[in-house]
Protein backbone atom coordinates (compact mmCIF):
# COMPACT_ATOMS: atom_id res chain seq x y z
CA UNK A 1 0.00 0.00 0.00
CA UNK A 2 1.03 3.49 -0.45
CA UNK A 3 0.61 6.67 0.54
CA UNK A 4 -1.70 7.64 -1.50
CA UNK A 5 -4.28 4.84 -0.17
CA UNK A 6 -4.55 7.25 2.67
CA UNK A 7 -3.75 10.71 1.36
CA UNK A 8 -6.25 10.76 -1.73
CA UNK A 9 -8.72 13.74 -1.17
CA UNK A 10 -11.27 13.15 -4.23
CA UNK A 11 -14.69 12.19 -2.78
CA UNK A 12 -15.10 10.05 -5.62
CA UNK A 13 -13.74 6.54 -4.41
CA UNK A 14 -10.94 4.77 -6.55
CA UNK A 15 -12.06 1.91 -8.47
CA UNK A 16 -11.45 -1.82 -6.27
CA UNK A 17 -10.07 -4.58 -7.43
CA UNK A 18 -11.70 -6.63 -5.83
CA UNK A 19 -15.45 -4.69 -6.30
CA UNK A 20 -18.06 -6.52 -7.91
CA UNK A 21 -17.79 -5.90 -11.29
CA UNK A 22 -20.31 -6.25 -14.41
CA UNK A 23 -18.97 -8.10 -17.54
CA UNK A 24 -18.62 -5.73 -20.43
CA UNK A 25 -18.25 -6.30 -24.27
CA UNK A 26 -17.21 -3.04 -25.93
CA UNK A 27 -17.52 -3.28 -29.87
CA UNK A 28 -13.48 -2.21 -30.29
CA UNK A 29 -13.18 -2.76 -34.39
CA UNK A 30 -16.40 -2.50 -36.91
CA UNK A 31 -16.79 -2.66 -40.71
CA UNK A 32 -19.27 0.35 -39.72
CA UNK A 33 -17.19 2.90 -38.27
CA UNK A 34 -19.66 4.18 -36.31
CA UNK A 35 -20.34 0.78 -34.15
CA UNK A 36 -16.95 1.19 -32.90
CA UNK A 37 -17.13 1.91 -29.15
CA UNK A 38 -20.74 0.16 -28.11
CA UNK A 39 -21.10 -2.00 -25.45
CA UNK A 40 -22.86 -4.32 -23.88
CA UNK A 41 -23.50 -5.05 -20.43
CA UNK A 42 -24.12 -8.32 -18.99
CA UNK A 43 -26.29 -6.99 -15.81
CA UNK A 44 -26.87 -10.67 -14.85
CA UNK A 45 -23.30 -12.02 -12.89
CA UNK A 46 -24.14 -15.82 -13.30
CA UNK A 47 -25.92 -15.20 -16.74
CA UNK A 48 -24.69 -16.25 -20.14
CA UNK A 49 -23.96 -14.32 -23.15
CA UNK A 50 -24.22 -15.33 -26.59
CA UNK A 51 -22.88 -13.53 -29.06
CA UNK A 52 -24.04 -13.90 -32.84
CA UNK A 53 -24.97 -11.88 -35.76
CA UNK A 54 -28.44 -11.12 -33.96
CA UNK A 55 -27.69 -10.71 -30.70
CA UNK A 56 -27.05 -9.20 -28.00
CA UNK A 57 -27.69 -5.35 -28.72
CA UNK A 58 -24.65 -3.10 -28.62
CA UNK A 59 -25.42 0.87 -27.82
CA UNK A 60 -23.80 3.81 -27.68
CA UNK A 61 -24.86 5.89 -23.92
CA UNK A 62 -28.52 6.91 -24.34
CA UNK A 63 -28.83 5.45 -27.60
CA UNK A 64 -30.83 2.81 -29.60
CA UNK A 65 -29.39 -1.17 -29.22
CA UNK A 66 -28.22 -3.02 -32.24
CA UNK A 67 -26.82 -6.36 -33.04
CA UNK A 68 -23.75 -6.56 -34.66
CA UNK A 69 -25.70 -7.35 -37.72
CA UNK A 70 -22.40 -8.17 -40.58
CA UNK A 71 -23.00 -10.72 -42.56
CA UNK A 72 -19.89 -12.45 -41.58
CA UNK A 73 -20.67 -13.40 -38.27
CA UNK A 74 -22.72 -16.74 -37.77
CA UNK A 75 -25.90 -17.38 -36.61
CA UNK A 76 -24.86 -19.68 -34.43
CA UNK A 77 -23.88 -18.07 -31.46
CA UNK A 78 -20.33 -17.54 -29.27
CA UNK A 79 -21.00 -19.10 -25.83
CA UNK A 80 -19.96 -16.98 -23.25
CA UNK A 81 -20.34 -18.46 -19.66
CA UNK A 82 -19.21 -16.78 -16.40
CA UNK A 83 -18.18 -19.39 -13.54
CA UNK A 84 -18.43 -18.63 -9.96
CA UNK A 85 -14.82 -17.82 -9.73
CA UNK A 86 -15.56 -14.72 -12.33
CA UNK A 87 -13.53 -16.47 -14.61
CA UNK A 88 -15.48 -17.29 -17.74
CA UNK A 89 -15.27 -19.89 -20.99
CA UNK A 90 -15.91 -18.89 -24.34
CA UNK A 91 -17.30 -21.82 -26.50
CA UNK A 92 -17.17 -21.05 -30.28
CA UNK A 93 -19.64 -22.24 -32.41
CA UNK A 94 -20.00 -25.02 -34.96
CA UNK A 95 -20.14 -23.22 -37.59
CA UNK A 96 -17.00 -22.07 -40.20
CA UNK A 97 -16.34 -18.68 -38.60
CA UNK A 98 -13.52 -17.66 -37.51
CA UNK A 99 -13.17 -17.40 -33.69
CA UNK A 100 -10.18 -15.72 -32.25
CA UNK A 101 -8.91 -15.41 -28.27
CA UNK A 102 -6.00 -12.91 -27.87
CA UNK A 103 -5.58 -13.13 -32.01
CA UNK A 104 -4.98 -17.00 -31.84
CA UNK A 105 -7.65 -18.84 -33.89
CA UNK A 106 -9.50 -21.49 -31.05
CA UNK A 107 -11.90 -24.29 -32.12
CA UNK A 108 -12.88 -25.41 -28.53
CA UNK A 109 -13.67 -23.88 -25.42
CA UNK A 110 -11.27 -21.93 -23.51
CA UNK A 111 -11.31 -20.70 -20.01
CA UNK A 112 -10.08 -17.50 -19.00
CA UNK A 113 -9.50 -16.12 -15.32
CA UNK A 114 -10.21 -13.13 -13.62
CA UNK A 115 -7.05 -11.43 -14.17
CA UNK A 116 -7.17 -12.02 -18.08
CA UNK A 117 -10.51 -10.30 -18.23
CA UNK A 118 -8.80 -7.63 -16.66
CA UNK A 119 -6.13 -7.11 -18.56
CA UNK A 120 -8.92 -7.46 -21.83
CA UNK A 121 -9.63 -10.05 -23.91
CA UNK A 122 -9.76 -9.37 -27.80
CA UNK A 123 -12.74 -11.71 -29.47
CA UNK A 124 -12.12 -12.16 -32.88
CA UNK A 125 -15.21 -12.71 -35.01
CA UNK A 126 -15.08 -13.47 -38.75
CA UNK A 127 -11.76 -11.41 -39.23
CA UNK A 128 -14.39 -8.60 -39.54
CA UNK A 129 -15.06 -7.88 -35.95
CA UNK A 130 -13.48 -7.47 -32.56
CA UNK A 131 -14.86 -7.11 -28.75
CA UNK A 132 -12.98 -6.68 -25.87
CA UNK A 133 -14.27 -9.03 -22.91
CA UNK A 134 -13.50 -6.56 -19.86
CA UNK A 135 -14.75 -5.93 -16.36
CA UNK A 136 -16.76 -2.45 -15.92
CA UNK A 137 -16.72 -1.09 -12.83
CA UNK A 138 -19.87 1.61 -13.37
CA UNK A 139 -22.46 2.26 -16.41
CA UNK A 140 -21.66 3.36 -19.34
CA UNK A 141 -21.99 7.19 -19.43
CA UNK A 142 -22.07 10.31 -21.49
CA UNK A 143 -19.60 12.13 -19.97
CA UNK A 144 -17.47 14.27 -22.81
CA UNK A 145 -14.20 16.11 -21.61
CA UNK A 146 -12.30 18.00 -23.92
CA UNK A 147 -9.87 15.43 -26.27
CA UNK A 148 -9.79 12.68 -23.10
CA UNK A 149 -11.81 9.38 -25.46
CA UNK A 150 -12.73 6.27 -23.66
CA UNK A 151 -15.73 4.51 -22.98
CA UNK A 152 -14.27 1.79 -20.03
CA UNK A 153 -14.61 2.60 -16.21
CA UNK A 154 -11.03 3.74 -15.77
CA UNK A 155 -11.89 6.43 -18.64
CA UNK A 156 -15.44 7.61 -17.66
CA UNK A 157 -14.06 8.10 -13.87
CA UNK A 158 -11.47 9.67 -14.67
CA UNK A 159 -13.66 12.24 -16.93
CA UNK A 160 -15.98 12.42 -13.98
CA UNK A 161 -12.94 13.65 -12.01
CA UNK A 162 -11.69 16.06 -14.28
CA UNK A 163 -15.34 17.46 -14.39
CA UNK A 164 -15.55 17.54 -10.32
CA UNK A 165 -12.44 19.18 -10.24
CA UNK A 166 -12.32 21.95 -12.60
CA UNK A 167 -15.41 23.86 -10.54
CA UNK A 168 -12.79 23.73 -7.64
CA UNK A 169 -9.34 26.14 -7.31
CA UNK A 170 -7.22 23.11 -5.53
CA UNK A 171 -3.93 22.44 -6.58
CA UNK A 172 -4.35 19.40 -9.34
CA UNK A 173 -1.84 16.42 -9.30
CA UNK A 174 -1.98 13.87 -12.02
CA UNK A 175 -0.18 11.04 -11.81
CA UNK A 176 0.12 8.40 -15.03
CA UNK A 177 2.89 6.93 -17.01
CA UNK A 178 4.24 8.60 -20.29
CA UNK A 179 2.04 9.16 -22.90
CA UNK A 180 -1.14 8.36 -20.81
CA UNK A 181 -3.21 11.92 -21.63
CA UNK A 182 -1.52 13.85 -18.60
CA UNK A 183 -1.66 17.10 -20.70
CA UNK A 184 -5.00 16.27 -22.04
CA UNK A 185 -6.22 15.85 -18.43
CA UNK A 186 -4.90 19.42 -17.36
CA UNK A 187 -6.19 20.54 -20.63
CA UNK A 188 -9.47 19.68 -19.96
CA UNK A 189 -9.51 20.56 -16.09
CA UNK A 190 -8.88 24.39 -17.46
CA UNK A 191 -11.29 23.88 -19.94
CA UNK A 192 -14.35 23.18 -17.65
CA UNK A 193 -12.45 25.92 -15.27
CA UNK A 194 -14.28 29.72 -14.40
CA UNK A 195 -10.83 30.37 -15.99
CA UNK A 196 -11.47 29.03 -19.33
CA UNK A 197 -11.14 32.33 -20.97
CA UNK A 198 -7.54 33.00 -19.82
CA UNK A 199 -4.46 30.90 -20.96
CA UNK A 200 -3.17 27.83 -19.64
CA UNK A 201 0.25 28.23 -19.54
CA UNK A 202 2.64 25.29 -19.30
CA UNK A 203 6.38 24.10 -18.35
CA UNK A 204 8.30 20.93 -18.26
CA UNK A 205 10.32 21.49 -15.15
CA UNK A 206 12.60 18.68 -16.59
CA UNK A 207 13.41 21.01 -19.17
CA UNK A 208 14.16 24.15 -16.96
CA UNK A 209 18.19 25.10 -16.79
CA UNK A 210 18.75 24.77 -12.72
CA UNK A 211 20.44 28.07 -12.67
CA UNK A 212 18.18 30.00 -14.38
CA UNK A 213 14.77 28.04 -12.81
CA UNK A 214 13.94 30.18 -10.76
CA UNK A 215 14.08 33.48 -12.99
CA UNK A 216 11.78 31.44 -15.26
CA UNK A 217 9.27 30.84 -12.82
CA UNK A 218 9.05 33.85 -10.85
CA UNK A 219 10.80 36.43 -12.72
CA UNK A 220 13.85 38.17 -12.36
CA UNK A 221 14.68 42.30 -11.73
CA UNK A 222 17.48 43.84 -13.79
CA UNK A 223 20.70 42.84 -12.84
CA UNK A 224 19.62 39.95 -10.96
CA UNK A 225 21.87 38.23 -12.00
CA UNK A 226 24.99 37.84 -14.99
CA UNK A 227 23.19 39.14 -18.45
CA UNK A 228 19.95 39.96 -17.11
CA UNK A 229 19.83 43.70 -18.87
CA UNK A 230 16.20 43.92 -18.59
CA UNK A 231 13.54 42.89 -16.08
CA UNK A 232 12.14 39.44 -16.64
CA UNK A 233 8.45 38.12 -16.47
CA UNK A 234 8.16 34.45 -14.98
CA UNK A 235 5.63 31.77 -15.72
CA UNK A 236 3.87 32.56 -12.69
CA UNK A 237 3.00 36.34 -13.44
CA UNK A 238 2.13 34.80 -17.09
CA UNK A 239 -0.65 33.10 -15.30
CA UNK A 240 -1.47 35.60 -13.46
CA UNK A 241 -5.75 34.54 -13.05
CA UNK A 242 -5.60 31.74 -15.44
CA UNK A 243 -4.22 28.23 -14.86
CA UNK A 244 0.07 26.79 -14.91
CA UNK A 245 0.58 23.35 -15.70
CA UNK A 246 3.98 21.96 -14.35
CA UNK A 247 4.77 18.54 -16.35
CA UNK A 248 7.14 16.81 -15.08
CA UNK A 249 6.68 17.95 -11.31
CA UNK A 250 9.16 14.99 -10.23
CA UNK A 251 12.09 16.70 -12.13
CA UNK A 252 11.72 19.83 -10.51
CA UNK A 253 15.13 20.73 -9.25
CA UNK A 254 16.02 20.57 -5.61
CA UNK A 255 16.10 24.16 -4.97
CA UNK A 256 13.37 25.31 -6.71
CA UNK A 257 10.93 22.80 -4.47
CA UNK A 258 10.60 24.57 -1.05
CA UNK A 259 9.63 27.74 -3.37
CA UNK A 260 7.05 26.29 -5.43
CA UNK A 261 5.64 24.85 -1.73
CA UNK A 262 5.55 28.68 -0.68
CA UNK A 263 3.05 29.78 -3.47
CA UNK A 264 1.12 27.09 -2.61
CA UNK A 265 0.91 27.26 1.71
CA UNK A 266 0.73 31.38 0.91
CA UNK A 267 0.33 32.76 -2.88
CA UNK A 268 3.48 34.75 -2.24
CA UNK A 269 6.84 34.38 -4.22
CA UNK A 270 9.49 36.85 -4.64
CA UNK A 271 11.29 37.41 -8.39
CA UNK A 272 15.16 37.12 -8.57
CA UNK A 273 16.77 40.17 -6.86
CA UNK A 274 13.29 41.53 -6.11
CA UNK A 275 13.18 43.27 -2.21
CA UNK A 276 9.09 42.72 -2.14
CA UNK A 277 6.95 39.41 -2.56
CA UNK A 278 4.52 39.60 -5.42
CA UNK A 279 1.19 37.81 -4.89
CA UNK A 280 -0.38 34.75 -6.91
CA UNK A 281 -3.29 33.66 -8.14
CA UNK A 282 -2.35 31.05 -10.56
CA UNK A 283 -4.05 27.59 -9.94
CA UNK A 284 -1.53 24.92 -10.22
CA UNK A 285 -1.95 21.77 -11.92
CA UNK A 286 1.20 19.36 -11.83
CA UNK A 287 1.95 16.07 -13.60
CA UNK A 288 4.28 13.30 -13.64
CA UNK A 289 5.43 9.61 -14.18
CA UNK A 290 7.59 8.95 -11.23
CA UNK A 291 6.82 8.12 -7.86
CA UNK A 292 7.18 11.13 -6.00
CA UNK A 293 6.99 8.83 -2.46
CA UNK A 294 10.06 7.20 -2.79
CA UNK A 295 12.43 9.69 -5.22
CA UNK A 296 13.47 12.42 -2.49
CA UNK A 297 11.26 14.90 -3.80
CA UNK A 298 10.01 17.54 -0.79
CA UNK A 299 7.27 16.05 0.83
CA UNK A 300 5.72 18.58 2.00
CA UNK A 301 5.62 20.47 -1.40
CA UNK A 302 3.88 16.53 -2.49
CA UNK A 303 1.21 17.19 0.68
CA UNK A 304 0.33 20.28 -1.08
CA UNK A 305 -0.03 19.04 -4.53
CA UNK A 306 -1.81 16.36 -3.71
CA UNK A 307 -5.46 17.78 -2.95
CA UNK A 308 -6.90 16.57 -5.19
CA UNK A 309 -5.26 13.41 -7.13
CA UNK A 310 -5.59 11.54 -10.50
CA UNK A 311 -4.32 8.58 -11.73
CA UNK A 312 -4.35 8.29 -15.27
CA UNK A 313 -4.55 4.43 -16.23
CA UNK A 314 -2.36 3.20 -18.68
CA UNK A 315 -3.26 1.84 -22.10
CA UNK A 316 -2.63 -1.82 -21.26
CA UNK A 317 -5.28 -1.08 -17.94
CA UNK A 318 -8.03 0.03 -20.82
CA UNK A 319 -7.57 -2.36 -24.04
CA UNK A 320 -11.20 -1.45 -24.85
CA UNK A 321 -11.01 1.94 -25.57
CA UNK A 322 -8.66 1.08 -28.34
CA UNK A 323 -10.98 1.40 -31.14
CA UNK A 324 -12.17 4.45 -30.02
CA UNK A 325 -8.91 5.48 -29.49
CA UNK A 326 -7.89 4.61 -33.21
CA UNK A 327 -10.90 6.53 -34.45
CA UNK A 328 -9.96 9.73 -32.39
CA UNK A 329 -6.52 9.30 -33.56
CA UNK A 330 -7.23 9.06 -37.45
CA UNK A 331 -10.43 11.78 -37.65
CA UNK A 332 -6.58 14.37 -36.19
CA UNK A 333 -4.32 12.81 -38.79
CA UNK A 334 -3.46 14.80 -41.91
CA UNK A 335 -3.39 11.32 -44.17
CA UNK A 336 -6.32 10.83 -46.05
CA UNK A 337 -9.29 10.14 -44.88
CA UNK A 338 -10.53 6.76 -46.70
CA UNK A 339 -7.23 4.99 -45.09
CA UNK A 340 -8.05 5.03 -42.22
CA UNK A 341 -11.51 3.26 -42.14
CA UNK A 342 -9.75 0.65 -44.12
CA UNK A 343 -6.57 -0.67 -41.77
CA UNK A 344 -6.51 -3.98 -42.07
CA UNK A 345 -8.53 -5.72 -39.18
CA UNK A 346 -5.31 -8.04 -38.02
CA UNK A 347 -3.29 -5.38 -37.43
CA UNK A 348 -5.76 -4.00 -35.75
CA UNK A 349 -6.14 -7.26 -33.57
CA UNK A 350 -2.32 -6.86 -33.19
CA UNK A 351 -2.85 -3.41 -31.66
CA UNK A 352 -5.52 -4.21 -29.58
CA UNK A 353 -3.37 -7.20 -28.11
CA UNK A 354 -0.35 -5.16 -27.41
CA UNK A 355 0.67 -3.32 -24.40
CA UNK A 356 1.86 -0.10 -25.69
CA UNK A 357 4.47 0.71 -23.35
CA UNK A 358 4.82 4.18 -24.48
CA UNK A 359 0.71 4.07 -24.40
CA UNK A 360 -1.41 6.50 -26.32
CA UNK A 361 1.48 8.53 -28.09
CA UNK A 362 3.12 5.19 -28.99
CA UNK A 363 -0.32 4.56 -29.97
CA UNK A 364 -0.45 7.08 -32.17
CA UNK A 365 3.12 7.15 -33.79
CA UNK A 366 2.56 3.68 -34.58
CA UNK A 367 -0.85 4.27 -36.33
CA UNK A 368 0.92 7.05 -38.62
CA UNK A 369 3.90 4.83 -39.45
CA UNK A 370 0.70 2.68 -40.52
CA UNK A 371 -0.98 5.08 -42.40
CA UNK A 372 2.15 5.59 -44.33
CA UNK A 373 2.71 2.03 -45.23
CA UNK A 374 -0.69 1.56 -46.77
CA UNK A 375 -0.58 4.61 -48.77
CA UNK A 376 2.49 2.76 -50.16
CA UNK A 377 0.32 -0.18 -50.96
CA UNK A 378 1.95 -2.17 -48.41
CA UNK A 379 0.16 -4.46 -45.82
CA UNK A 380 1.88 -3.51 -42.42
CA UNK A 381 2.74 -5.29 -39.17
CA UNK A 382 3.15 -4.52 -35.76
CA UNK A 383 6.57 -6.17 -35.35
CA UNK A 384 7.87 -3.79 -38.53
CA UNK A 385 6.23 -0.69 -36.97
CA UNK A 386 7.11 -1.36 -33.21
CA UNK A 387 10.65 -0.30 -32.68
CA UNK A 388 12.57 -2.10 -30.29
CA UNK A 389 16.50 -2.41 -29.06
CA UNK A 390 16.30 -5.49 -27.15
CA UNK A 391 17.98 -8.96 -28.57
CA UNK A 392 16.40 -13.07 -27.84
CA UNK A 393 18.07 -14.52 -24.75
CA UNK A 394 19.26 -16.64 -27.68
CA UNK A 395 20.73 -16.81 -30.93
CA UNK A 396 17.96 -18.10 -33.17
CA UNK A 397 15.43 -17.85 -30.65
CA UNK A 398 12.32 -17.53 -32.11
CA UNK A 399 9.09 -15.07 -30.94
CA UNK A 400 6.66 -16.05 -28.13
CA UNK A 401 3.61 -17.45 -29.47
CA UNK A 402 0.75 -15.86 -28.34
CA UNK A 403 -2.34 -17.56 -26.93
CA UNK A 404 -5.25 -16.74 -25.16
CA UNK A 405 -3.43 -17.04 -21.95
CA UNK A 406 -0.83 -14.13 -23.01
CA UNK A 407 -0.49 -10.78 -24.79
CA UNK A 408 2.35 -9.80 -27.36
CA UNK A 409 5.38 -9.89 -24.91
CA UNK A 410 6.85 -6.48 -24.10
CA UNK A 411 10.55 -5.95 -25.28
CA UNK A 412 12.99 -5.39 -22.32
CA UNK A 413 15.92 -2.86 -22.29
CA UNK A 414 18.56 -3.21 -20.34
CA UNK A 415 19.41 0.01 -18.65
CA UNK A 416 22.44 1.72 -19.62
CA UNK A 417 25.55 3.85 -19.06
CA UNK A 418 25.73 7.71 -20.36
CA UNK A 419 29.24 6.55 -21.29
CA UNK A 420 27.89 3.29 -23.40
CA UNK A 421 25.91 6.20 -25.77
CA UNK A 422 27.75 7.56 -28.48
CA UNK A 423 26.02 10.43 -30.66
CA UNK A 424 24.90 8.49 -33.13
CA UNK A 425 22.54 6.21 -30.89
CA UNK A 426 21.04 8.83 -29.76
CA UNK A 427 20.19 10.67 -32.72
CA UNK A 428 18.80 7.21 -34.01
CA UNK A 429 16.60 7.03 -30.53
CA UNK A 430 15.08 10.39 -31.48
CA UNK A 431 14.61 9.40 -35.02
CA UNK A 432 12.70 6.43 -34.05
CA UNK A 433 10.64 8.10 -31.79
CA UNK A 434 9.44 10.66 -33.55
CA UNK A 435 11.84 12.99 -31.82
CA UNK A 436 10.07 12.22 -28.75
CA UNK A 437 11.99 12.80 -25.83
CA UNK A 438 10.59 9.88 -23.59
CA UNK A 439 10.26 7.20 -26.07
CA UNK A 440 13.68 8.09 -27.20
CA UNK A 441 15.22 7.72 -23.50
CA UNK A 442 12.79 4.33 -22.89
CA UNK A 443 14.76 2.97 -25.90
CA UNK A 444 18.17 3.92 -24.72
CA UNK A 445 17.22 2.46 -21.49
CA UNK A 446 18.31 5.96 -19.83
CA UNK A 447 16.13 8.40 -17.72
CA UNK A 448 14.66 11.29 -19.04
CA UNK A 449 16.94 13.50 -17.17
CA UNK A 450 19.43 11.73 -18.39
CA UNK A 451 18.60 11.91 -21.98
CA UNK A 452 18.07 15.79 -21.62
CA UNK A 453 21.89 15.90 -21.01
CA UNK A 454 22.78 13.95 -24.13
CA UNK A 455 20.71 16.38 -26.00
CA UNK A 456 22.24 19.23 -24.49
CA UNK A 457 25.93 18.07 -25.46
CA UNK A 458 25.01 16.90 -28.62
CA UNK A 459 26.58 18.50 -31.58
CA UNK A 460 23.72 18.45 -34.26
CA UNK A 461 20.46 18.68 -32.63
CA UNK A 462 19.34 22.01 -31.24
CA UNK A 463 17.03 23.55 -28.72
CA UNK A 464 13.70 25.08 -30.23
CA UNK A 465 14.71 28.79 -29.20
CA UNK A 466 18.00 28.63 -30.31
CA UNK A 467 16.91 27.81 -34.10
CA UNK A 468 16.04 31.40 -36.24
CA UNK A 469 12.09 31.35 -36.43
CA UNK A 470 12.60 32.15 -40.02
CA UNK A 471 14.10 28.83 -40.81
CA UNK A 472 11.09 27.58 -37.91
CA UNK A 473 8.49 28.94 -40.14
CA UNK A 474 10.20 27.77 -43.68
CA UNK A 475 10.19 24.25 -42.24
CA UNK A 476 6.72 24.21 -40.94
CA UNK A 477 5.58 25.37 -43.93
CA UNK A 478 7.58 22.82 -46.28
CA UNK A 479 5.87 20.18 -43.52
CA UNK A 480 2.46 21.33 -44.20
CA UNK A 481 2.24 21.91 -39.99
CA UNK A 482 2.91 18.21 -39.18
CA UNK A 483 5.18 19.23 -35.62
CA UNK A 484 6.83 15.78 -35.74
CA UNK A 485 8.29 16.28 -39.56
CA UNK A 486 9.07 19.69 -38.38
CA UNK A 487 11.29 18.68 -35.75
CA UNK A 488 12.61 15.73 -37.93
CA UNK A 489 13.87 18.29 -40.35
CA UNK A 490 14.98 20.89 -37.44
CA UNK A 491 16.58 17.73 -35.58
CA UNK A 492 15.20 19.47 -32.57
CA UNK A 493 12.81 17.35 -29.65
CA UNK A 494 9.26 18.06 -30.90
CA UNK A 495 7.49 18.94 -27.50
CA UNK A 496 9.84 21.61 -26.94
CA UNK A 497 9.02 22.77 -30.75
CA UNK A 498 5.38 22.72 -29.46
CA UNK A 499 5.52 25.02 -26.48
CA UNK A 500 8.03 27.39 -28.38
CA UNK A 501 5.82 27.69 -31.10
CA UNK A 502 2.54 28.20 -28.56
CA UNK A 503 4.78 30.88 -26.72
CA UNK A 504 6.37 33.01 -29.68
CA UNK A 505 2.83 32.39 -31.62
CA UNK A 506 4.07 30.39 -34.90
Amino acid sequence: MTDTDYTLTSPLSRLSDNASALLGLTVVWHPDSQRIGEQFIASNPDGLVEVSRFLPLFRHPAKEGLALGYGGISRDPVRITRDGNDGIVITPPASRMVVEVNGTEITAPVALSREQIEAGVILGLGRAILICLHWMRCLPKHNPAHGFVGVGSAAIVARDQIRQVAGTELPVLLLGETGTGKEIAARAIHAYSKRANAQLVSVNMAALNEALAAADLFGAVKGAYTGAQNARKGLFAEAEGATLFLDEIGNTPASIQPMLLRVLESGDYRPLGAQNDQKSSARLIAATDQDLYSEGFNQALLRRLESFIIHLPPLRARREDIGVLLLHLLSTSKMPNDLGTNLPVALVSEFANYDWPGNIRQLSHVLRRALLALQLGEVPQLASLVKTTHKPASAGAEQATITADSKIPLPVVPRKKLTELGEDDVLRAMENNDWYIQGAAQELGISRPSMYKLLDSHSQIRRAEQIPMEEIRQTLETSAGDIEACAALLKTPSEALRRYLKVVGG
